[in-house]
């Protein structure tokens, strides 16, 4: 029977052949798209054995799910990390949008379109996508929520935010097939001074128990 000191290092190896199937399997959808990542190219890639890939993950949808859930996991503590260092005040919330636009532009998103289009006449990575792209919505929109600092109790701000991610997605999409970075920069300076609107509380709003002009 194995000893504790021995299973810890073989509980390290199994992560570290997971990650590598991971990042090569986001690898191959962006290079390859969803008909050329086949399990046996995307563990020739990752360095592991046939065997050990299908160990860890026995169909090819298990793991291009698998690998979109890691990765996005993975952007999600990066953009923490990223909006901590941007400064407070009417400058943060631009910053936060063009984060979050990069995020929609890049080789996760690119690898997730792929999924997508793929799910549509695939049922069982259909079965595997659907539950997954909900949560993966729902903790987006909570991250975009928590690095903008505002209130969803607020009337507006939760569909304001959800405007925001769509708009996103949408311009993530038109950049997929050419460089659309001019016209998305046009339209996001002037979603950003639409949005700010939308998220600042109105000042000359009366408080609860004020008083009102008669």
């Amino acid at each position: 029977m194995p000893s504790a000191s021995t299973r810890v290092p073989q509980q390290e190896r199994s992560r570290a052949t997971q990650a590598r199937l991971l990042e090569a399997t986001v690898e191959c959808l962006v290079e390859h798209g969803w008909s050329g990542t086949t399990t046996t190219v995307v563990a020739a890639r990752a360095g592991v054995s046939r065997g050990a890939q299908l160990h860890h993950y026995p169909t090819k949808a298990a793991l291009v799910t698998a690998a979109v859930t890691h990765l996005t996991e993975r952007r999600a503590v990066e953009l923490r990390t990223e909006a901590a260092a941007l400064p407070a005040g009417p400058r943060r919330l631009d910053g936060v949008v063009d984060l979050l636009a990069a995020a929609f532009t890049g080789p996760l998103f690119v690898a997730a379109l792929e999924l997508w289009v793929a799910a549509r006449t695939d049922a069982e990575l259909r079965d595997a996508l659907v539950p997954l792209e909900a949560r993966v919505g729902r903790e987006m929109h909570r991250l975009t929520v928590e690095l903008l600092g505002v209130d969803e109790r607020r009337p507006g701000v939760r569909e304001a935010v959800q405007a925001t991610l769509d708009l996103l997605r949408g311009l993530g999409v038109a950049n997929l097939l050419s460089d659309d970075t001019t016209r998305r920069t046009a339209l996001l300076h002037t979603w950003k001074r639409q949005l700010a609107t939308l998220l600042t509380p109105d000042a000359a709003a009366p408080t609860p128990g004020s008083a009102r002009p008669h």
